[in-house]
């Protein structure tokens, strides 16, 4: 579906840590056991998507049943009830006969469906459940293949994401074929067209009336409203009086400012009834549903895989990674990381570590960091090299700048 303390300019990279002091040490097993733990805490949505789809089918199944029960009863009723002659009874119990045999068809397609959804629930859960210290990195593995599935998903690429699951046999832990569902309705939106749009609405309607949404009554307001904006005023009060005047107890006073447009017409320049007839109004509506499919079936808005870089990211944030001479190191160098992290809060950084920019090494007591007249900061023993090579001299290698060892000025780290 298409769902920060400030470094110095003239340091060196600074990587954040929560704190110098010594942890007491705890065995590898443990720390990968909590890490386990945490890792499954997160994992609501792969058995939520499912489950709400088994629902929905046997729901489904369930009122197609009864519906048809009924009426076979019906007719055996009125048969029985009635002085057919011997041709007519027989000609209605062969159809009825075959009407039978139609929902023995349905019922035996419908039970395959939940079984196959029932499958993908075991699966999910199975797959839960084989999570161990001893396989950890395994079913990270996994892990990552399923977000970079639902990544493709929600941006369209079906045919990759499908060829993915398949290769890394994990087709019943992916929701390939509920994101095809909603891909149909936002395709249809997009050429603005409602009805695939108001058919879900209908195969959904009892969860979304106990979530309060108000996707069906916008997308009826919209049908009424290119009814105007074809001059169908005739067709447009029928359709309100239809199909709007059910709402007008909760949404009146909406109801109102749409039914205005009947007098200002498409053509209007107020901008109150303006707006109404803009073709933004159809993105409107495609991340409004977007936002009640991802609800109903407990999804999260953002594809899983932005969450969880946009999680790393929050502890490397800080304004030194948006200026021009953050280093290459840093991934907020790039502009694909930087968009992602813009509206995250900057890390705090209580304590610093200094890492030269020409070793690469930590700055600390044993190799203090030293100051050039500059104002640029390296370490101890990568200059003390640069003089030994240089008989003496040091230049910098950002700026170009020379100066003699003796020049050179020692920090303190605090």
């Amino acid at each position: 579906m298409e769902i920060d303390p400030v470094t110095n300019g003239n340091t060196d990279t600074v990587m954040t840590e929560p704190s110098t002091a010594i942890a007491p040490s705890r065995p590898v097993s443990s720390s990968r056991s909590s890490q386990l733990t945490e890792s499954i805490k997160l994992e609501h949505q792969l058995l939520r998507v499912p489950f709400e789809h088994y629902k929905k089918t046997i729901r489904a199944n369930h009122r197609s049943l009864e519906k048809e029960v009924s009426s076979v009863v019906s007719s055996v009723g009125d048969l029985a009830d009635n002085d057919w002659s011997k041709d007519v009874a027989v000609s209605r119990l062969t159809s009825l006969v075959s009407r039978l045999q139609g929902l023995k068809r349905k019922l035996e397609e419908g039970s395959n469906v939940e079984n196959l959804q029932a499958q993908r629930c075991r699966a999910r859960i199975d797959h839960l459940d084989s999570a161990d210290v001893e396989n950890i990195t395994e079913w990270n593995n996994t892990k990552l293949k399923r977000i970079l599935v639902d990544y493709m998903l929600r941006m369209s690429y079906f045919e990759t994401a499908s060829k993915l699951s398949e290769s890394s046999n994990i087709s019943d832990l992916v929701d390939i074929d509920i994101f095809r569902e909603a891909k149909k309705v936002i395709d249809a939106l997009k050429r603005r067209e409602v009805a695939s749009a108001l058919a879900w609405c209908a195969d959904n309607k009892t969860r979304l009336k106990k979530s309060k949404s108000k996707l069906e009554f916008q997308l009826r307001l919209q049908e009424f409203i290119e009814l105007v904006r074809a001059d169908s005023y005739k067709q447009a009060i029928l359709y309100a009086r239809k199909h709007l005047t059910p709402w007008g107890a909760t949404h009146m006073n909406e109801l109102q400012h749409v039914l205005a447009t009947l007098a200002f017409k498409s053509t209007t320049e107020c901008p109150k009834y303006k707006a109404l007839f803009e073709p933004q109004q159809w993105d409107v509506l495609v991340h409004q549903f977007k936002q009640e499919f991802c609800k109903l079936y407990g999804m999260t808005m953002e594809p899983l895989l932005n969450i969880y870089l946009q999680a790393g990211l929050t502890a490397l944030k800080t304004p030194y990674s948006f200026e021009e001479g953050c280093t290459k190191e840093d991934p907020l160098s790039q502009e694909s990381f930087r968009k992602l992290a813009l509206p995250l809060p900057y890390s705090k950084q209580e304590h610093s570590k200094l890492v030269c920019y020409i070793s690469k090494e930590l700055m600390d007591t044993e190799n203090p960091p030293q100051v050039l007249p500059n104002g640029y900061v390296y370490s101890t023993k990568a200059l003390k090299e640069m003089a030994d090579k240089n008989k003496g001299e040091i230049k910098c290698p950002r700026t170009g700048f020379v100066c003699n060892h003796t020049d050179l000025v020692k920090a303190y780290i605090s």
